[in-house]
This record gives C-alpha cells, sequence and structure tokens, in this order.
C-alpha cells in the first residue's frame, strides 16, 4: 500500500520534471543570449504570485521575484506568519521579447503545476492578462484589491497594487500592504504542512 507522503513525493517529483521542462523550452526558446526570467519557489505551492514585467534585476539573474520585489514580498509573508516555502512567484513576460501566445501558454502550465490553492496578482496588467487566459472554469477577476475571490472551483484569486511599482512611495507601499495582507486569515486557516 502507497503511504501518503510516498503520494506526495511521487507529486513533487513530477511536478520538478515538469518546471525544468518548462525552463528548458524557454530557455530554449530566448537562445543562448537573450536574457531570461523562469519562475521560482515551490513547484506545489499553496500561494502563486503572478506580476507582469520582470525587472532589470530579475532579468539579470534570470528569476522571478529576484530583488526589491522579492525582499518585500517576504518581509510582507513574515508579518503575516506565512510559510515562505508555500509560494512560487513568476512573471507574465518570461523574456525580453516574448509573444503573449507563448506566455499565455506558459503561465498555464505553470498554474497547472503547482495547483495554487490562491493567485497573487499584482497590477492591472497581470489581472487583464488573467481574465484572457482560457483556463477552465475561471471567473473573471475583479479589480477590488484586498478582497479574496472565486477565481476557479478550487483557486481563489487576490488583487493586488504591483509591488514593483509600491515600493519607493509611503503610501503606495501601504495599498501594497493593505491587500496583500488579506492572505495572513487565509493562511492562518490552513493545515500545517
Amino acid at each position: 500500500m502507497t503511504s501518503a507522503d510516498e503520494i506526495a513525493e511521487r507529486y513533487l517529483k513530477r511536478a520538478i520534471a515538469e518546471m525544468n521542462e518548462l525552463g528548458s523550452e524557454i530557455a530554449q526558446k530566448a537562445g543562448p543570449e537573450a536574457p531570461h526570467v523562469l519562475g521560482s519557489g515551490h513547484p506545489l505551492a499553496d500561494i502563486f504570485m503572478l506580476k507582469y514585467t520582470p525587472q532589470p534585476a530579475e532579468l539579470q539573474e534570470g528569476v522571478a521575484f529576484f530583488g526589491r520585489a522579492g525582499q518585500a514580498i517576504l518581509k510582507s509573508l513574515q508579518r503575516l506568519r506565512a510559510d515562505p516555502t508555500a509560494i512560487y512567484g513568476t512573471n507574465v513576460v518570461k523574456l525580453a521579447e516574448a509573444e503573449l501566445t507563448d506566455a499565455r501558454a506558459w503561465i498555464e502550465r505553470e498554474l497547472h503545476i503547482v495547483q495554487p490553492k490562491v493567485v497573487v496578482i499584482m497590477g492591472d496588467d497581470a489581472r487583464e492578462f488573467v481574465n484572457e487566459l482560457e483556463f477552465p472554469l475561471s471567473s473573471p477577476v475583479d479589480a477590488e484589491t484586498g478582497v479574496l475571490q472565486e477565481w476557479t472551483p478550487t483557486t481563489q484569486s487576490l488583487m493586488t497594487p504591483n509591488v514593483d511599482t509600491s515600493l519607493d512611495e509611503q503610501d503606495a507601499k501601504r495599498a501594497f500592504w493593505e491587500a496583500f495582507k488579506a492572505l495572513g486569515p487565509w493562511w492562518a486557516e490552513q493545515p500545517p504542512y
């Protein structure tokens, strides 16, 4: 008989293999010299963070949420007492010159692999992109920030301001935090890992 831990381990190994395959496809599409950015975090995360475009530090390192945005998210998660290892973060745009048809397919694959419980959508560009996805049984995400919404029957969404544009001004930081902190009560209700 197979135990729950063995089943979980098999799902994790499959998710890692699928993410590695996706990363290879993105790198191949980018070519050897073009910068590209891959998602980062746990491949079976409860929380899937999505922002639209990578920042220069992300392009340089090739990792989503590298730099200021990642540090801001980590500090916010600490304030909420949420486990940062339960997070996966990615960008809609993965290549310096990406076509949205590729971006759409890649994001859909990431969502299918991760199967998150919550998708944190950062900014209106990311929300518009998500609303254009043809994701099974999804409902449009409303622009209201800080409110958990049903996106699919198994996944909620949370709209926040764009974290990258929220870091330089106190009012913008406060607006981001006010929206993001809605994860706190939700996280507190989740069973421990």
